[in-house]
C-alpha cells in the first residue's frame, strides 16, 4: 500500500483543479483560445469562476503539502540520485542508491509546484479586483499580471513533467488509482521506503494502514 484513500482524492482534487484553472486560464490569456469559455459557459462565468478555482487549488495542495512535506525534505541520496541522471534514463537501476518513498525528481516536482502554487495565488489576488480593487496600484497590477502568466507557464510545464514521469515509470499510476503498487515496483524504485515497510511488518506493525504523514 502506497496511499490512503484520503491522500488519492487530496491528490485527485489537485490535478483536476489544476486541469481547470489551465484550460480556464488559457482561454483568458490569448483571443484565439477565447473558444475555451464556452467549456465553462461563456466570458464572464471564465472570468468569475477562474479565481475560485485557483483558491480551491491553493487550499487543496496545501492540505497534500502538509501531508506529504515531511516525505520530501531532501536527503543525502538525492545528490548521488542525480549524480547518476543517466542511469535514472537509461534505466539502470542497480546503479543508484537505495530511495525513500520519493526520488529527487519526485521531490523537485513537489516543492516547484508549492513555491509555483504560492505565486499564482498571491499574485491572482493582487489581480482579483472583484475583491481586492484599490488593494495596489494599476502598475504593480500589471506586473502581477506578468508574473501570474510565467508562474502559470512553468507550472503547465511541471505538470506535463510530472504526469510524463507517471507513464514513463510503469507501475506508477496505480499508485493514485488503486493506492498500491506491487512489490516489484516498490523494490526497484524506492527500496528503502520497501525495506522499512518490511521491517514495520517484521516487528509486528501493520503496514496497511497509511500513517497521516501519507
Amino acid at each position: 500500500r502506497r496511499y490512503g484513500p484520503v491522500t488519492r482524492a487530496n491528490h485527485w482534487l489537485t490535478a483536476c483543479s489544476l486541469i481547470l484553472l489551465l484550460i480556464s486560464g488559457l482561454a483568458l490569456f490569448h483571443p484565439s483560445l477565447f473558444f475555451l469559455t464556452g467549456l465553462f459557459g461563456g466570458g464572464q462565468t471564465t472570468r468569475w469562476i477562474h479565481p475560485w478555482i485557483g483558491v480551491v487549488l491553493f487550499v487543496s495542495f496545501f492540505v497534500l503539502f502538509v501531508r506529504l512535506v515531511r516525505l520530501n525534505l531532501p536527503r543525502k541520496e538525492d545528490a548521488t540520485w542525480i549524480a547518476h541522471a543517466k542511469d535514472v534514463v537509461s534505466g539502470n537501476e542497480e546503479a543508484l542508491p537505495e530511495l525513500g518513498k520519493y526520488n529527487a525528481g519526485q521531490k523537485f516536482v513537489f516543492w516547484a509546484m508549492s513555491g509555483l502554487i504560492v505565486v499564482l495565488i498571491a499574485s491572482g489576488i493582487i489581480m482579483w479586483e472583484q475583491y481586492f480593487n484599490g488593494i495596489v496600484s494599476i502598475p504593480v497590477r500589471r506586473i502581477a499580471t506578468i508574473v501570474h502568466s510565467v508562474a502559470a507557464v512553468l507550472i503547465i510545464c511541471t505538470f506535463i513533467l510530472h504526469v510524463y514521469a507517471a507513464i514513463w515509470t510503469r507501475g506508477t499510476i496505480s499508485a493514485m488509482t488503486r493506492g498500491t503498487v506491487t512489490g516489484g515496483w516498490a523494490w526497484r524504485h524506492h527500496r528503502k521506503w520497501y525495506r522499512e515497510l518490511a521491517r514495520r511488518k517484521r516487528d509486528g506493525a501493520d503496514p496497511a494502514p497509511a500513517p497521516p504523514a501519507e
